[in-house]
């Protein structure tokens, strides 16, 4: 029997007793507010199910002295190439073929390769080639992997490095209906973005100003930073296999010692632990662990797969700092497993009532 739509919020129940919602592409944000720190929030209080509707600029009175707020700082590249392919037997700059599209996801094992998902994937196959740019840059298909994904070798007229920043375009989200222009690769990016490596802004973080920032050390905030280097997988919907599995496509990070220390100094004194964003969030809880009776997080570097969704427990996390997410993505059974489905429910309803903006470029919640 088909679960029943609710006609007011959209909102289907799920098999595995989630919950999910309706087409919400009129509330996508096509474009960011012209000042970060002006986008709504959502206060949403776990303890009392209530909400409250405010403006991001509050979060600087909402965090409390003495919690810490951890950052995601991986900085996006410019990720999306877009050609034309090559016979085979030609690799020179003039393009025979038809268009195609790479998508740079973590560098291969020689540093002029690089995994990428490949479009149309049926003709991109080993032995293929593909000219960006009139030719300045050629990419070399060398080997299939698993999908649509491909290892590329890149030759380029010049630096490389350079080539692949100037041809490449902003990753911007599937859902972005438009290209991206000069305006996006500073506002696809947080103000605190710093190790390279993302094909998807942390996008909970776009939010802050270096004011914010400013304010919230000043209040007696603990700010620290983690690196994961979000991949192409944040856009996709949860497939069957990752619902069976519980893993989701690895993701390279990293969690500095002094990070670490940072929130087990703060857990210790009875302080707060906020991950802003659901990246954050998989990177704290993937280096959570039990010593001496105590949960505490251990600086590490590697890949996780970690899939959070209801009922996981979260171990390090006390508040999440999140946007509206689309229905059937890994980062909204994030969100139902933190704040509850019936709440979330309620919650998103209200959002939707209020026209909130959605995804990537829009509005953000405080769940505590």
């Amino acid at each position: 029997m088909t679960a029943r739509r609710d006609p007011a919020t959209g909102w289907v129940p799920r098999a595995d007793g989630g919950l999910t919602f309706g087409d919400p592409r009129a509330l996508i944000a096509q474009a960011p507010l012209a000042d970060r720190a002006a986008s709504r929030l959502l206060l949403l209080e776990r303890a009392t199910a209530r909400w409250q509707h405010r403006r991001f600029a509050d979060v600087t009175t909402l965090v409390q002295p003495g919690d810490c707020l951890i950052l995601n700082d991986t900085r996006v590249i410019p990720a999306r190439l877009l050609g034309r392919r090559l016979p085979p037997t030609e690799a020179g700059p003039r393009p025979a073929g038809g268009a195609a599209e790479l998508l740079r996801l973590h560098p291969g094992p020689s540093p002029e390769t690089w995994w990428c998902l490949a479009r149309p994937a049926r003709r991109l196959v080993p032995g293929v080639h593909v000219s960006f740019n009139h030719g300045s840059l050629v990419g070399h298909v060398v080997a299939q992997g698993d999908g649509a994904q491909r290892l590329v070798r890149f030759e380029a007229t010049g630096d490389l490095a350079a080539q692949l920043e100037a041809v490449g375009d902003v990753p911007l989200p599937p859902y972005i209906r438009r290209r991206p222009t000069p305006a996006d690769r500073a506002r696809y990016q947080t103000v605190y973005a710093q190790h390279e490596g993302a094909v998807a802004a942390p996008t909970a973080g776009l939010h802050f100003t270096q004011a914010v920032l400013d304010a919230l050390r000043h209040r007696g905030v603990t700010v620290a930073s983690l690196t994961l280097h979000v991949g192409a997988g944040t856009f996709a919907p949860v497939s069957p296999s990752a619902i069976a599995s519980r893993r989701l496509p690895a993701e390279w990070f990293t969690l500095p010692a002094t990070t670490a220390e940072a929130i087990n100094a703060t857990t210790g004194r009875g302080g707060r632990i906020i991950a802003v964003g659901t990246t954050t969030c998989r990177v704290l809880e993937t280096c959570a662990a039990v010593i001496g009776g105590l949960t505490v997080v251990t600086p590490q570097a590697g890949w996780t797969t970690l899939f959070l969704r209801p009922p996981d427990p979260f171990r390090v996390v006390d508040q999440l700092i999140t946007n509206f997410h689309l229905p059937g993505t890994s980062p909204l059974c994030l969100v139902e497993a933190f704040a509850g489905g019936a709440l979330l429910q309620r919650a998103y309803r209200a959002a939707m009532a209020a026209r909130y903006r959605w995804a990537s470029y829009g509005d953000a919640m405080l769940i505590r």
